[in-house]
């Protein structure tokens, strides 16, 4: 593990993704940091709504592969908007 950290690649990588510095590499990471955290909010939010109805496993489920789906537009908008207003 230590020699990851110490690799000078993975180190600049770190380093700009903490930065807040972006570049295509950085945009990938917080696309997929992103549609992570939407999938467990997704599925939280089917489970509280349809949970009963349903089931739960079927509700989380759902709610996890159709909250990507208004969120990977928005963040891809997102990070065109910060990348033209660091740019000027």
């Amino acid at each position: 593990m230590r020699d990851i950290l110490i690799n000078p690649n993975v180190r600049d990588f770190l380093t700009s993704l903490a930065d807040g510095d972006l570049n295509i590499a950085t945009e990938f990471v917080w696309i997929i940091i992103a549609t992570a955290l939407s999938m467990v909010g997704g599925a939280i939010g089917g489970m509280l709504l349809a949970g009963k109805d349903i089931g739960y496993q079927f509700s989380a489920m759902l709610g996890a592969l159709f909250a990507p789906a208004g969120v990977i537009p928005a963040i891809l908008l997102g990070l065109a908007v910060l990348n033209l207003l660091t740019n000027y």
